[in-house]
C-alpha cells in the first residue's frame, strides 16, 4: 500500500495544477498590470491598428484603428510611392501596394494603385493630412474604424500567469517524482501547459506590437475615372449618361459588326460560293441549256409519220 500511495499523490497533485490552470483563465488582472487594446490574431492585419487613448480606472488602453481613403490623383503610381516614403519616415512601413488598370465605359484603360501603410498611431492624423495633400480635391470617400479590445487582451494576460503557474508546479512534481512512468506522465502534462503558454505569448506579441502601428488603406484614382460623361461644357448625368453612353456602346458594338462582316464574314462566303455553290450553278445552267437545245432542234424537224397514205384507185 505504501507503493501505491504516492503515484496516487502525484496523479491527484497534477489534476489539481490542471484544474487550477483551467479555472483560473478567467480570472481578472492585477491593478499593478498595465492593460492593453488590441485584436485577436484570427483578425485581418487591416484591422491591426491602434490608437492610445485616454487612460482610465483600468490603466492605459489602446483602440484599434483602421483608416480608409479613396482620393484623385494626377499619377496613381507616383502617388504611391509619395505615399510609402510618409510611411517610412514616420517610421512605418508599406503592407502592400497594388498597381493596375481600369476600364472605363467607353472602352479606355486608365491607371489606378492601391497602398497599405502602417505608421505609429499618434501620427496617424498627421499621415492621412500628408495623403490627402496629394489630391486637389475633397476625398471620395474616408473613414476610421476604431475598437476597443482592452478586455481581450486583459483575459490573455490572465489565462498566461495561470498557465505559468501551472508550469511551476508541474516541474516540481516531475522533479519530485521516482517512477518512469509518472515522470512520463508529468511530462506530457507540462508539454500541452508549455504549448498553450507559447500560444498567449504570441498573442499577447502580436497585441503589443499592432498597438503601436495605424494602418491607412488609400485607393488612388484618376480624374477621368470619376468625371462624368462630358459634351462640350455640359456633363451628363444621371440617366442622360447612361442614355449617351449606351448610345455610344451601340454605335461601336455596330461599328466592329461591320468590320467582321467585311474582313471575315464576307470573304469566308464568297470562297465557300466558289467551291461549293458555283459548280452546282454551271452544271444546272448546262443541263437547262442543252435540254433547251433539244425542243428546239425537234420544233424545226420534227419526226416524220410511221403510217403511209392509201392510194387511190
Amino acid at each position: 500500500m505504501k507503493h501505491m500511495s504516492k503515484p496516487r499523490i502525484v496523479f491527484l497533485t497534477i489534476f489539481f495544477v490542471i484544474w487550477l490552470a483551467g479555472c483560473g483563465g478567467a480570472a481578472a488582472p492585477s491593478e499593478e498590470m498595465v492593460q492593453y487594446d488590441g485584436f485577436s490574431p484570427e483578425q485581418p492585419m487591416e484591422v491591426a491598428n491602434r490608437d492610445i487613448g485616454q487612460p482610465d480606472q483600468g490603466g492605459e488602453r489602446i483602440v484599434i484603428k483602421n483608416a480608409n481613403m479613396t482620393i484623385v490623383v494626377t499619377d496613381p503610381a507616383q502617388s504611391a510611392e509619395r505615399i510609402s516614403q510618409v510611411a517610412e519616415e514616420m517610421g512605418g512601413f508599406v503592407v502592400s501596394s497594388d498597381l493596375s488598370h481600369t476600364e472605363l465605359n467607353s472602352g479606355r484603360r486608365v491607371p489606378r494603385a492601391s497602398i497599405m501603410i502602417r505608421v505609429p498611431a499618434e501620427r496617424l492624423d498627421e499621415a492621412m493630412q500628408r495623403i490627402r495633400s496629394e489630391s486637389d480635391q475633397e476625398p471620395l470617400a474616408q473613414n476610421i474604424n476604431s475598437q476597443d479590445v482592452t478586455s481581450e487582451y486583459t483575459d490573455l494576460q490572465s489565462r498566461l500567469r495561470n498557465e505559468e503557474a501551472a508550469e511551476a508546479q508541474l516541474i516540481q512534481i516531475m522533479e519530485q517524482a521516482t517512477r518512469t512512468e509518472d515522470v512520463l506522465n508529468v511530462y506530457n502534462q507540462l508539454t500541452q501547459v508549455r504549448e498553450r503558454i507559447e500560444v498567449l505569448k504570441g498573442q499577447i506579441k502580436y497585441y503589443e506590437e499592432s498597438a503601436a502601428l495605424s494602418s491607412i488603406t488609400t485607393e488612388l484614382l484618376v480624374d477621368e475615372a470619376v468625371q462624368p460623361l462630358t459634351v462640350g461644357s455640359w456633363q451628363f448625368g444621371g440617366v442622360a449618361k447612361s442614355a449617351v453612353q449606351t448610345l455610344v456602346d451601340s454605335l461601336q458594338f455596330l461599328t466592329q459588326a461591320a468590320i467582321w462582316i467585311g474582313l471575315y464574314v464576307l470573304p469566308v462566303l464568297l470562297v465557300i460560293f466558289v467551291i461549293f455553290v458555283l459548280p452546282v450553278l454551271l452544271i444546272i445552267r448546262y443541263f437547262r441549256r442543252r435540254k433547251a437545245r433539244r425542243q428546239a432542234a425537234l420544233q424545226v424537224n420534227p419526226p416524220e409519220s410511221s403510217s403511209t397514205e392509201p392510194k387511190s384507185s
